[in-house]
């Protein structure tokens, strides 16, 4: 089977996975459990928590002991089982630990799957950042597809979501094993010190402070991202509750509306190596902030009847938000380090973007948004929350271009070129 072709299919089971539930288990908390707002933003916490630890340590693992691409199937069927155990769940403190237990086992392989996909196209002797974004839209396409199931098959605010996400699970965990070989790289060497006895090399990157600030402003956007994944959906569904607006046709399909988003990330994918050889990370990186403080800003003022089209413009702005920071900077990641740490560097990435930034982003959103958005009648200020999000990502984008100073090179753009 043509390689190209095989790391279509991961990819679009591995997103599928995610689009399952990822913007719909919102809708399943509220109208079929009725548990808190508090308690869900700690159920949304799970991510961040579990990408605090485990992309780098399975990181180091494949890069040390077992071969990516195995790693990788065994973490998608434990992920598998835990997902098909969820509807079982009765209490939402159960539901937040064994929720965590599938994110422990599901955030890994964001980071694993791409350590796989670089490993076999260099192997092949094809050209990375060009080859790549095309496939890593069909990834995009599984998260539309799985909305699109979930909605279509009216499993927004039922069990069926996470039925529907362990059985693809289980479908990519047993396929992992018949991808191309990704064995451990680094090289045993006579360093006995505790940083290298323990694999931690790549954390020597914070050291340098490009990577510092690259990996700070990870987090701070990781925290948007997890902001947009978190209330999008639920901030439709409340407008099930106006008569005006309930029989429009963004609240009878709202995950449909919102996978819009996707359809636009398939679209920009494509533009990110232009992009990045054009005007380097640091530029990439502030559209992309930019383009937050647009997807939130629409939001605050959108509505699904005449406010419509500034919610489909949210979306749309999405796909750049998303795409020029979260690809972009994977592949920013891949220039500049050795083959060796290659699987650790990507697990600090996004141990950054969705572990710390994620994790945060949860908490702090649900405390303010409990302490000062709430209602007395527990209805949300929706416009008050996406024009404080928009802040957020305002402020972000002011300070970025004064202490990230890192000039794009005719050197980096050879170093793409030929990755």
């Amino acid at each position: 089977m043509n390689i190209k072709f095989r790391l279509i299919l991961m990819n679009f089971m591995q997103f599928f996975i995610w689009g399952a539930w990822l913007l719909t288990i919102g809708a399943y908390w509220f109208q079929n459990k009725h548990w808190s707002g508090a308690q869900f933003g700690a159920i949304f916490s799970t991510m961040g928590i579990s990408a605090i630890f485990m992309p780098a340590l399975t990181g180091i693992i494949a890069d040390r002991y077992i071969n990516a691409e195995r790693l990788y199937g065994i973490m998608h069927i434990l992920g598998a089982l835990t997902l098909f155990s969820l509807p079982m769940v009765t209490n939402p403190s159960a539901f937040f630990w064994v929720i965590l237990l599938n994110m422990i086992f599901y955030m890994p392989t964001l980071s694993l799957s791409i350590t796989v996909a670089y490993s076999a196209l260099k192997r092949e002797n094809i050209d990375v950042v060009k080859e790549y974004p095309p496939i890593r839209i069909y990834g995009t396409i599984g998260f539309i597809a799985a909305l699109w199931t979930v909605s279509l098959t009216h499993s927004e605010t039922t069990a069926n979501q996470f039925y529907i996400a362990s059985a693809v699970a289980l479908l990519l965990g047993l396929f992992a094993f018949t991808l191309p070989k990704c064995p451990p790289l680094f090289k045993k060497t006579g360093d006995k010190s505790f940083v290298n006895m323990l694999g931690l090399n790549a954390f020597a990157l914070f050291r340098t402070p490009r990577f510092a600030i690259f990996f700070a402003f990870s987090l701070l956007l990781g925290a948007a991202l997890q902001l947009t994944n978190a209330y999008g959906d639920t901030f439709l569904h409340d407008f099930a509750a106006i008569p005006a607006y309930k029989d429009t046709i963004a609240i009878k399909y709202p995950a449909i509306i919102m996978s819009i988003s996707q359809v636009s990330e398939t679209l920009f994918i494509l533009a990110i190596p232009f992009v990045l050889r054009k005007f380097g990370i640091k530029y990439v990186m502030l559209i992309s902030m930019l383009a937050w403080v647009l997807r939130f800003g629409l939001f605050a003022f959108g509505d699904p009847a005449g406010g419509l089209w500034m919610i489909v413009l949210s979306c749309i702005v999405y796909g750049m938000a998303f795409d020029f920071f979260n690809i972009s900077g994977s592949l920013f990641v891949e220039t500049q380090i050795g083959p060796e740490i290659r699987a650790s560097a990507q697990g600090l990435f996004m141990m950054m973007v969705n572990g710390f930034g994620a994790f945060f982003g949860s908490i702090l959103s649900g405390f303010l948004i409990d302490k000062f958005f709430t209602l007395p009648d527990q209805s949300k200020n929706w416009h008050g929350i996406w024009l404080s999000f928009a802040g957020y990502a305002l402020v972000i984008a002011v300070i970025f271009p004064f202490v990230f100073r890192y000039k794009h090179t005719p050197a980096l753009q050879h170093a793409i070129e030929h990755i």
